[in-house]
């Protein structure tokens, strides 16, 4: 049996979570729960933490990027408005302050970094910054930094960690409909390069302050 994601269903379960949604005085996130079936966390290969690229950028709390780069790459990700740009003697004054390491690490959301650096930071900020799931994508000197910011700007992280199951935001409630379900299929979608249909357990989108929609995202083809 070959099963593909329903958008309508997806798109059903979104609007029906927009109607039962209370009205609050702060804009509300659209999250999007998925839970495994038949899924051992404790087998280190099922964990997963992936990148997500959204179709539709999340509206409000735009994620934050940080490039630890040396040379020309500097001045480049500065002219690309990156939120924090570190050099190697940045870095190198980082060694043994844990207290400004867990700072960065809260305030940024995605960390990338030129290959000549990765082993100083693993050494300086690997201990706090490789539990958190934040060591850099590595970028290579001649990469268009603006692209990879922009690429990060518009994406959310997807993680297996101590339970079996994922939870993420999928859009705000100003968006349309149809955009917060094309993201959720564009999640969903990842979620199955890892794990099989059958694997699907309860899967469900809520915003901030709303009762949980539960829905059935497959249909047979």
């Amino acid at each position: 049996m070959i099963m593909s994601l329903d958008i309508n269903a997806v798109m059903r379960a979104v609007e029906e979570a927009k109607a039962k949604a209370k009205k609050r005085r702060f804009k509300q996130s659209y999250e999007l729960i998925v839970r495994f079936r038949d899924f051992d966390v404790k087998n280190q290969n099922n964990r997963f933490n992936v990148t997500v690229v959204l179709p539709h950028p999340l509206q409000g709390k735009t994620p934050k990027v940080c490039v630890m780069a040396t040379g020309a790459m500097v001045l480049a990700a500065k002219e690309a408005n990156a939120d924090a740009v570190l050099t190697r003697e940045d870095i190198e004054k980082l060694a043994g302050n844990k207290k400004e390491i867990r700072k960065l690490a809260q305030s940024y959301d995605y960390f990338v970094a030129t290959p000549d650096l990765m082993v100083l930071i693993g050494r300086v900020m690997g201990q706090i910054l490789g539990p958190r799931n934040k060591m850099p994508e590595v970028v290579q000197p001649n990469a268009d930094i603006k692209a990879v910011i922009e690429r990060l700007r518009r994406s959310v992280r997807v993680r297996v960690k101590d339970q079996p199951q994922i939870m993420c935001r999928v859009g705000t409630e100003d968006m349309d409909s149809k955009q917060v379900a094309e993201n959720i299929v564009a999640v969903l979608e990842e979620v199955l390069k890892r794990v099989r249909p059958e694997q699907l357990g309860e899967v469900s989108v809520k915003l901030t302050m709303s009762p949980p929609i539960t829905f059935s995202p497959l249909q047979q083809k």
